[in-house]
């Protein structure tokens, strides 16, 4: 709803070029919408996302969610992974395979949904790398630089 109001209110806000980008809980968010408003996001960044709750530390999820065999309805459709067949944007997924918080194996279900339902993404894995994604020489900018360069491409000014 907000994002309606926005693009009818303000005239300079292009409503067929709005992205979004999240990491962790917010990589999540972003799958989200890109996945359940295709007709409000056109590309949509997810770096180290929770594609299915279930997979995520039981601590957090139990004490918001309660449990999955007490919450079924809540774990699936907080579970971006439920709604990857209507992706209709562009997407981006980045993800450290050795992620010891938002595990790997997230990503992996995610890529496998979207591989089933025959939908296009793109996707980077960092090596060994941990939920920052910040070890080994270099990798903080090349991961800046793919982030900008998957926004340039994708919502680039002065495209129609």
């Amino acid at each position: 709803a907000a994002l309606r109001e926005i693009t009818a209110r303000y005239q300079y806000v292009d409503g067929k070029r709005i992205g979004i980008w999240g990491w962790s809980g917010g990589g999540s968010m972003s799958l989200n919408m890109i996945f359940r408003y295709p007709n409000l996001y056109r590309t949509a960044m997810a770096i180290a996302p929770v594609s299915n709750q279930r997979f995520y530390d039981t601590i957090y999820q139990e004490r918001y969610m309660g449990l999955p065999s007490s919450n079924p309805e809540g774990y699936r459709n907080g579970s971006p992974v439920t709604f990857a067949d209507q992706l209709q944007g562009n997407l981006l997924i980045v993800h450290g395979t050795g992620d010891d918080n938002v595990h790997y194996q997230n990503t992996e279900m995610l890529v496998n949904a979207l591989i089933k339902a025959n939908k296009q993404f793109t996707m980077m894995a960092y090596p060994n790398r941990t939920h920052g994604i910040s070890e080994g020489e270099n990798t903080t900018r090349h991961l800046f630089e793919l982030l900008t360069d998957y926004l340039q491409k994708n919502l680039s000014v002065g495209e129609n």
